[in-house]
């Protein structure tokens, strides 16, 4: 008598990184950390837009980019100054 085997293949998505999904985390959960790592690298001092621009280079996430437009149009000195300046509009 032949057994027959029936072999079950289920397919595994991996969802990509927080930090690379598209509006994840959310600027509500977003930290100065989250938003440093984008930032790495930097050259100060750095105005907002020079801080828009490297993000971006950096593959930065929509929320991460929108969170720096809130910035105030000046010159940052540091990744400190940067980091207050978000704590300010978070």
């Amino acid at each position: 008598m032949e057994t027959r085997r029936e072999t079950v293949v289920e397919e595994v998505r991996e969802e990509p990184p927080v930090a690379r999904r598209t509006g994840s985390p959310s600027l509500a959960h977003l930290s100065a950390a989250d938003l440093q790592t984008y930032l790495k690298g930097m050259d100060y001092p750095a105005g907002k837009q020079d801080l828009i621009t490297h993000a971006r280079k950096n593959n930065a996430p929509e929320n991460v980019i929108a969170a720096i437009e809130m910035f105030g149009d000046r010159t940052y000195q540091s990744a400190t100054d940067v980091s207050t300046e978000f704590g300010n509009v978070k």
